[in-house]
């Protein structure tokens, strides 16, 4: 049908989507705006004006007018737990977004009743107290209340959990429970687990736990897999980078992503890292996985990336910002020299976990021994993840050895943590993002999540451009901030780069993937407290519409039932989108939800104290009564 005065024409080469009236950020220095692009068998044919996109245009070309929106080269996600989160989606009740505890605790108690025996609730990342009006975890009380026979168990970032009492039966912890390795169950008087575990200072003890939960069968494990993936592409992500993590083997735990991908059902590109799971055994695995299969694996929608975020535990720090930072073994760097060495000998490039500048500094020494071996870097990438406190001096040895970076906003929901522990000056370099740059660093962008950050990568983009935490709480001045056009950079090209794939990835150009977003709100002219706010409502990847909402919804790829049909995703969705505190009456109604959960706060308090009667009325929530 003809669309704005274009009239189809009959070309050898026409294309298979069109994407005309648009604000064009492409990213490309050579021509940084555009009106409209085409896009033929996944790749970008042409970009320029409406009128350039004439003969582009066949009787079987899909043309979407963007109707003026801000349109951006597709999201990637430098740090993402893809595969992890994809396997447990439909399991997790998701608390990213949602701005009262008492709305938390009403989701959990209506999903306790949903959840069939045997199974659990389970809220694992994305939030952070910060973020409730309330400003605090729920109670153990308070989890018995909303669920007095299911397991509940919530997560609350790399510091804490908190099991109500079924969740504590269900994983056996009693009065003779041993004390787990590098964590707390704290107890009572008489020696019987409160409910809560503390990561002291590894987590280990909170993903052991998680790990004794119900999985999924194979193919809700693909379905859960490609609703997670669609959830991402809400927010106008079309690539990862899969750091892999804790509890994700190779090869099992990467099966659901590897069948999707040879049915053509990814709809997210995903480069992925091998990350060996086993203290004492790493040289065993990586000397295995460097004989059956080499970075660059695979194609451009599922692909080996190299090794990390771990390469030897001993290696690791971990950052729980509520406990000192953990003390590394004298010797470390032994089993650590060795990893490094096979794996630069094999042609494997890696990224590493590493907080602290201490651990960064010893890093850097075995690659500078092994540098003036003539073996490292070998041409292979390498980055350093996280580095919230890298120094000065440690960035230019990064940029001498030919390193990379990678920072997420871990700090968006673990900010008041660190600022407790470290103090402000620490924290307005947390991470050094603007000194990363200044040597002509490459540094991408990601969320790190879902066990910690939201996957919702505007609340990163936001971080990187206000330096501010989902409480509203500055924590980088201006110095250490970024422009929007540089944030979207880390977000884009930056992430392309880390994978080696920036010259077809990233940037919105003739020969590049035809992967792009529609947004809701323009990016480069909402005010700052708006960037949460965005999503997307076109997001192409490859020339394929695997998300569309608002005026073009019905016109994305299908998308297979949701099951199980008691999932939380089923009856809540994802991520709980707010409305822009700006707007109508919106900001109004958030602050009296909020007033009238302090207000039955404060009735609590006085009812303890007997200054009122204990009950309360029937407005109330029932999670509070108790």
């Amino acid at each position: 049908m003809p669309v704005g005065g274009l009239v189809p024409r009959a070309t050898d080469d026409a294309a298979d989507l069109v994407v005309r009236n648009a604000k064009i950020h492409t990213g490309d220095p050579r021509r940084p705006r555009a009106e409209a692009l085409a896009v033929r068998a996944g790749v970008i044919t042409a970009v320029g004006d409406d009128r350039d996109m004439a003969d582009r245009i066949g009787p079987a070309t899909r043309v979407v007018d963007a109707l003026g929106r801000r349109a951006v080269p597709g999201l990637n996600d430098a740090h993402l737990h893809v595969i992890r989160g994809g396997l447990n989606y439909v399991l997790e009740l998701r608390w990213d977004g949602v701005r009262t505890l008492r709305e938390g605790l009403a989701m959990l108690r209506e999903q306790a009743a949903r959840t069939p025996a045997g199974q659990w609730v389970r809220v694992v990342g994305g939030w952070s107290a910060e973020q409730f009006a309330e400003r605090r975890l729920p109670t153990v009380a308070e989890l018995n209340a909303a669920a007095p026979d299911t397991p509940v168990f919530v997560l609350h970032l790399y510091q804490s959990a908190v099991l109500n009492r079924a969740a504590l039966k269900a994983v056996g912890y009693d009065k003779d429970a041993p004390e787990p390795r590098g964590g707390q169950i704290v107890r009572g008087r008489g020696g019987e687990p409160t409910g809560v575990l503390l990561a002291a200072p590894s987590a280990l003890v909170l993903y052991s736990t998680l790990a004794k939960a119900p999985v999924l069968d194979a193919e809700h494990r693909k379905t859960s897999t490609r609703h997670f993936l669609r959830e991402l592409n809400r927010f106008g992500l079309t690539s990862a980078i899969d750091a892999a993590g804790g509890f994700q083997s190779f090869p099992e735990n990467y099966e659901t992503v590897a069948e999707l991908a040879r049915e053509g059902e990814l709809s997210l590109r995903i480069a992925y890292h091998l990350f060996p799971q086993t203290a004492g055994q790493e040289l065993d695995d990586l000397t295995r996985w460097t004989r059956t299969v080499r970075p660059e694996d695979g194609d451009e929608w599922l692909r080996l990336n190299g090794a990390g975020e771990n390469l030897t535990w001993a290696a690791a720090d971990f950052e729980n910002f509520a406990q000192p930072r953990p003390q590394h073994a004298a010797d470390y760097e032994v089993e650590f020299e060795k990893a490094v060495r096979l794996l630069m000998e094999n042609g494997w490039g890696f990224r590493l976990h590493a907080t602290y500048d201490e651990t960064i500094r010893r890093d850097l020494a075995v690659f500078e021994k092994l540098a003036a071996e003539g073996l490292f870097p070998g041409g292979n990438r390498w980055l350093f993840d996280h580095a919230e406190t890298a120094s000065a001096d440690s960035l230019d040895r990064v940029a001498a050895l030919g390193g990379a970076m990678s920072v997420q906003n871990r700090l968006s929901f673990q900010g008041e943590a660190f600022l407790r522990r470290y103090g402000p000056g620490a924290a307005a370099d947390a991470p050094p993002i603007r000194a990363m740059l200044d040597r002509g660093l490459t540094v991408g962008a990601g969320t790190d999540a879902t066990r910690v950050s939201s996957y919702n990568p505007w609340i990163a983009l936001h971080w990187l451009v206000t330096g501010r935490t989902v409480g509203d709480l500055t924590l980088r001045p201006p110095h250490n901030r970024v422009d929007r056009e540089t944030a979207l950079a880390m977000f884009t090209t930056a992430g392309a780069a880390l994978t080696g794939e920036q010259d077809v990835k990233g940037v919105l150009r003739p020969g590049s993937y035809g992967d792009l977003a529609v947004l809701s709100e323009d990016f480069f002219a909402v005010p700052d407290a708006e960037i949460p706010h965005i999503e997307s409502l076109l997001t192409v990847v490859g020339g394929r519409v695997v998300h569309a909402a608002g005026e073009y919804e019905g016109i994305d790829e299908p998308l297979p039932a949701l099951t199980p049909d008691w999932s939380p995703v089923a009856r809540f969705g994802g991520y709980r989108a707010t409305p822009v505190a700006a707007r109508s009456g919106a900001r109004q109604a958030e602050l009296l939800g909020q007033a009238a959960a302090e207000s039955e706060l404060h009735r609590q308090w006085r009812a303890r104290r007997g200054q009122v009667p204990e009950t309360a009325g029937p407005a109330l929530d029932p999670c509070f009564t108790h």
